[in-house]
């Protein structure tokens, strides 16, 4: 009997490349003996979980021997009020990452094209190139604004889904209501999935999560996270909201217990939680104004943000600023696994965290000059 190494995967996974998170802070303490790290690299909440959730998980803990709900009934009940929607059209998961690989195996098949705007969130390609579709990226215009007609003009016969991240991972632009309506109205038998993770940092009046055109039959999914403006990325949970023929088509590739019992006590208490939701939004839109005076002040181009982080231009240095706040102690995203480079984008910290970084770049700065 022959034993081999050399199974062979599938050829899809060629076009694969691993998701790739911020370093957490114990391993950046650890590298470089760093008594202080902060992170400003994955848009996390710095206010912390919502109080709500951290007591429910609290009064959970011992109902853990039980297998959780595997329809999330609750969760679903609390989503569906929230957003004015019945329960059959909701569908929490395993963080929104796993909504993006359900909705791929639900309505994928090899050869079908998916649209992306670029760049954006990789998880949309991971989920195209796992089912062997296509991935038709299409670029942001001057300012990294959406090119909607560009969108449009790039739909086939073989077009399957259209992701439009509003507001956008990583540039923090959004797309505006006049033209998401244009978009929807433009297109027939194609999925459009609205990725609203950042939307209750979005502020603009002509913002939208999307709901509406499910309302008015149109089909479009919105897709929503606890991981940001609720603090609780910790315990992995995510939703989409369509119609319910949509949502009956994904259950259908779904596992059973896909969302655990805490995620699931967790965010049924935060989607309640409006004091938390009221203080984190104030926080953030302070802290983003703290970054812009800063970055103004500096000399240092900026993307205007609808999310809970900046895009800033570094120079051509990028790397190696990159690199050197790093070893000061202050993680933030490169941009160059999006092609951006001389960008890196910062997460809004507390007023503490944002001023460490500001004084941090601030001195990188002064020494390179």
């Amino acid at each position: 009997m022959t034993s081999s190494n050399h199974i062979q995967a599938r050829k899809t996974l060629d076009k694969i490349q691993p998701y790739s998170p911020g370093k957490p802070i114990w391993e950046v303490q650890k590298e470089l003996g760093l008594d202080r790290v902060i992170k400003l690299a994955s848009n996390e909440n710095p206010l912390g979980p919502s109080p709500k959730a951290v007591a429910a998980i609290q009064q959970g803990l011992a109902e853990l021997n039980r297998y959780p709900d595997a329809d999330a009934s609750a969760l679903k009940k609390a989503i569906a009020a929230e957003f004015n929607v019945s329960p059959q059209q909701v569908i929490p998961t395993n963080g929104a990452d796993e909504l993006i690989t359900l909705i791929s195996e639900a309505f994928l098949e090899e050869g079908d094209e998916v649209i992306v705007p670029s760049p954006s969130f990789s998880e949309y390609d991971f989920g195209a190139h796992i089912m062997g579709a296509t991935v038709v990226p299409v670029k942001f215009i001057e300012g990294f604004e959406f090119d909607v007609d560009a969108m449009i003009a790039a739909v086939t016969d073989k077009t399957k889904i259209i992701y439009i991240c509003t507001p956008n991972n990583p540039t923090g632009t959004y797309m505006s209501k006049p033209d998401l309506d244009k978009l929807v109205e433009a297109i027939d038998g194609v999925l459009v999935v609205i990725d609203a993770a950042y939307s209750h940092f979005a502020d603009a009046a002509d913002y939208t999560h999307g709901i509406e055109y499910i309302n008015a039959g149109y089909p479009v999914l919105t897709l929503q996270t606890f991981s940001k403006i609720y603090g609780i990325a910790g315990v992995r949970v995510g939703f989409g909201i369509a119609s319910e023929p949509i949502i009956q088509s994904i259950l259908k590739v779904k596992e059973p217990f896909n969302v655990n019992t805490l995620a699931q006590i967790a965010a049924t208490a935060a989607i309640e939680d409006t004091e938390h939701v009221k203080t984190s939004q104030e926080a953030n839109k302070a802290g983003r104004e703290q970054l812009y005076k800063a970055f103004e002040e500096l000399g240092l181009a900026y993307i205007e943000s609808m999310a809970n982080f900046v895009l800033v231009q570094i120079g051509e240095d990028g790397e190696k600023l990159y690199k050197e706040l790093m070893a000061k102690g202050v993680i933030v995203r490169y941009g160059k696994i999006w092609g951006l480079p001389d960008y890196v984008r910062v997460s809004v910290g507390t007023p503490e965290e944002n001023q460490f970084f500001i004084d941090t770049i601030k001195s990188l700065l002064v020494k390179q000059a």
